[in-house]
């Protein structure tokens, strides 16, 4: 997913992927120790998506943004 696509997404739904993208880090983390992870990018890339959407919901909250703003 693009940042200008994150960006866009309301904070209600950043808090629901970062929460999914946790359970699937969760269930990725479990396949590479049990061995059947083969790609082992996939963490590297969950863990990026994280980090991206919890940093976007932390500058709403600084800005004081619920809402993503539109500019026209």
């Amino acid at each position: 997913m693009r940042l200008s696509e994150i960006k866009q997404l309301t904070t209600e739904e950043l808090k629901t992927r970062v929460t999914d993208s946790r359970d699937n880090l969760f269930r990725l983390r479990f396949q590479l120790n049990s061995g059947q992870l083969t790609d082992y990018m996939k963490i590297r890339q969950s863990k990026r998506e994280i980090a991206q959407f919890k940093t976007i919901i932390r500058e709403r909250e600084l800005k004081g943004s619920t809402t993503p703003t539109l500019k026209g």
